[in-house]
């Protein structure tokens, strides 16, 4: 298996196979804490090979710097199947968040696990917004 795409961003569609991504983003400020981010998405595209056909499971998570979930992970199953003269499939996932709570200005990462074993991470910063200089 592979990763062929994994970002955060602001949306995600899947169009017969296509993954549209808009806007991947790896930092969000804010004038105080606690913050709200409105909505966002995790666009994922992983690739099997037809020795890998059958369920796997999938599994992301977004913790803070202490390593403890911000919210409760999100797991789910995909099944890819291939024809005969198929060596390989990709498979997309679009996951979408709304209305996610940061309690502090601080590191945070999304934890990628399939079947069970880490994969991937990414970042994501929750900044103070930087002051106007008055001059």
């Amino acid at each position: 298996m592979k990763i062929e795409v994994f970002a955060l961003c602001d949306a995600a569609t899947d169009n017969h196979g296509k993954l549209n991504i808009l806007g991947t983003f790896d930092q969000i400020y804010a004038v105080k804490m606690p913050v709200v981010h409105p909505a966002c998405a995790i666009a994922l595209r992983l690739r099997f090979d037809k020795m890998e056909e059958g369920a796997h499971s999938v599994k992301l998570q977004l913790v803070n710097p202490d390593g403890l979930p911000v919210f409760q992970a999100m797991e789910g199953e995909v099944k890819p199947r291939m024809g005969a003269d198929v060596e390989s499939v990709a498979v997309n996932l679009i996951l979408n968040f709304q209305h996610v709570k940061f309690d502090e200005f601080a590191d945070y990462q999304i934890n990628l696990a399939v079947d069970s074993i880490a994969m991937a991470s990414l970042p994501l910063r929750v900044r103070e917004m930087p002051r106007p200089e008055i001059a």
